[in-house]
């Protein structure tokens, strides 16, 4: 079982910059990939950035360019550094898992999503 907790969210204004945190915990066999998704009001979730254990990346076209997406040496955090924000950027923020369990059973395991509100 594993648990994702987020951090890094806020107010910031347009053309500023966050970094968000997630951080996997509990047990499991690989997380192949994590990735980060937003959801604005009245819109559906969508891909921002996503990462493979090998390191491959992709992102979201309205955010190529301005975000980035990293991990740590044992995989079990990511983040996402946030660079030249939008208003159309503010959403909530959710981290997702691809997670192998210890019994090699797959499941998708997602964050509690975090707030990023970018204001004028």
């Amino acid at each position: 079982q594993v648990q994702l907790v987020e951090s890094g969210g806020g107010l910031v204004q347009a053309g500023g910059s966050l970094t968000l945190s997630c951080e996997a915990s509990g047990s499991f066999f690989r997380i192949p990939a994590m990735a980060w998704y937003r959801q604005a009001p009245g819109k559906q979730r969508e891909l921002v950035a996503s990462v493979t254990s090998g390191g491959n990346t992709d992102y979201g076209d309205s955010v190529k360019g301005r975000f980035t997406i990293t991990r740590d040496n044992a995989m079990n955090m990511v983040f996402l550094q946030m660079n030249a924000l939008k208003l159309e950027d503010t959403a909530v923020y959710y981290c997702k898992a691809a997670v192998y369990q210890l019994s090699r059973s797959f499941v998708e395991v997602w964050g509690q999503g975090t707030l990023v509100t970018v204001s004028s």
